[in-house]
C-alpha cells in the first residue's frame, strides 16, 4: 500500500503575548494556535480579570448601594457626577438598573445619557465594562442606544471616570416609566418592553434610616435585604452573637434567615410577615444597627452557642457573584 503523504500546514507568524489582541471567546485565538480564544490566551486574560473584580465597585461612593442596584432592586436611578464634569451637549448622566430592550446605555434625544447596570458583562470586570459603555454613550449620536462589546483590557474603570467625592443617592421607582419621557412617541418595541418590565417588578423600598437596606414585597412574605460593608468573617461572627442571644430579629414575627454574597459584600436577609411594610421596619432596623455595631466591636471568642448559630448562618449562605 502506498504510504500516506504527511499533511503539512502553512505556518503563521507567532505573536508574542503582548501583541495578541482581545477577540470573542469563541473566535480563533489570534496567536495562531488553532484553538478558540477562550481556551488559549483568553484563559489567562479571564483569570486576571476575575482576580481584579472581587469587589468591582470598591472605592466608589455608595458601594453597598451599587451592589443592591445590581442584584436586588428592579427599578431605580441615580445621577452620576463625572470626575471631569459633563461634556458639552450632555446635560446629565443617570445610572439605571435596567433599560428598555436590555440596552447597555442610551443617549437620549436631548443628549442626556442613561447607563444600564443589570446587563451581562463581556469581560467579567463590571466596572471596566460599564466605564467603556459610558464613554461610548457620551459621544453617541443623540437618540441612539449603545450596543454591548468587550471592553479593552487596559481601558478605564468607573473609579477613573466618576467623581470620588460625589454622592450616590438612589431613587427607587415603582415602575420603569422613567424610560420614556414622551410615551406617545415611544416605539411599539419599547412600549412592549416597558409593559413586561412593569409586570415583573417586585415592589421595593429603600429604608431611610440606615444605609443600603431594601424592603421588598413578594406574594408569600416580605423581606429586608441589607447590603453591609463589613468584612465577611467579622460580620458573620457579629450576626452569630446576636442570633444566639435572640437579638437578631427586627421585631415580632421577623427572622434573620441567612445571607448571600454579592460582589465581595455580604447581604443579610430577614423574612417579614406580609403585613409588615417598609415604614414598620425603619425603627427596628435602626435599633438593630446599634446592636450590630456593639457586636462588631467585640473580639471575644465565640461561645459554643454562638458557634452553632454561626454554622447555621453559614450553611444558609448563597453566593450570587
Amino acid at each position: 500500500m502506498a504510504k500516506k503523504r504527511p499533511q503539512t500546514r502553512a505556518t503563521r507568524p507567532q505573536l508574542t503575548d503582548g501583541e495578541i489582541p482581545v477577540v470573542g471567546a469563541r473566535e480563533p485565538c489570534p496567536c495562531g494556535s488553532g484553538r478558540r480564544y477562550k481556551a488559549c490566551h483568553g484563559r489567562a486574560a479571564a483569570h486576571a480579570v476575575t482576580e481584579l473584580v472581587h469587589r468591582p465597585f470598591e472605592g466608589l461612593p455608595g458601594e453597598c448601594d451599587w451592589v443592591a442596584l445590581r442584584e436586588l432592586v428592579p427599578a431605580a436611578t441615580v445621577e452620576l457626577p463625572l470626575k471631569d464634569g459633563l461634556p458639552e451637549g450632555v446635560p446629565s448622566v443617570t445610572l439605571a438598573t435596567v433599560l428598555p430592550m436590555a440596552w447597555p446605555a442610551l443617549r437620549r434625544d436631548d443628549g442626556s445619557v442613561l447607563l444600564g447596570l443589570q446587563n451581562d458583562t463581556a469581560s467579567g470586570d463590571i466596572s471596566r465594562d460599564l466605564a467603556d459603555t459610558l464613554q461610548r454613550a457620551l459621544t453617541a449620536q443623540p437618540g441612539t442606544p449603545v450596543q454591548a462589546r468587550r471592553a479593552p483590557a487596559d481601558g478605564p474603570r468607573l473609579q477613573d471616570l466618576l467623581d470620588a467625592e460625589g454622592t450616590f443617592e438612589p431613587v427607587v421607582h415603582s415602575g420603569f416609566e422613567f424610560w420614556i419621557p414622551d410615551t406617545e412617541n415611544a416605539t411599539p418595541e419599547v412600549t412592549a418592553s416597558l409593559e413586561r418590565a412593569n409586570a415583573a417588578a417586585i415592589p421595593t423600598v429603600k429604608l431611610a434610616g440606615v444605609d443600603a437596606a431594601y424592603w421588598c414585597e413578594t406574594p408569600e412574605k416580605n423581606h429586608l435585604r441589607w447590603v453591609m460593608p463589613h468584612p465577611e468573617e467579622q460580620l458573620l461572627d457579629a450576626l452569630a452573637r446576636l442570633h444566639a442571644a435572640g437579638r437578631s430579629s427586627l421585631g415580632e414575627g421577623t427572622r434573620l434567615v441567612g445571607s448571600f454574597r454579592a460582589h465581595g459584600l455580604t447581604v443579610p436577609v430577614w423574612d417579614l410577615p406580609s403585613g409588615v411594610g417598609a415604614d414598620d421596619v425603619e425603627k427596628p432596623a435602626a435599633e438593630f444597627a446599634e446592636r450590630l455595631a456593639a457586636a462588631l466591636a467585640s473580639d471575644a471568642p465565640l461561645t459554643p452557642e454562638e458557634r452553632r448559630a454561626r454554622g447555621g448562618l453559614t450553611n444558609r449562605q448563597v453566593t450570587l457573584s
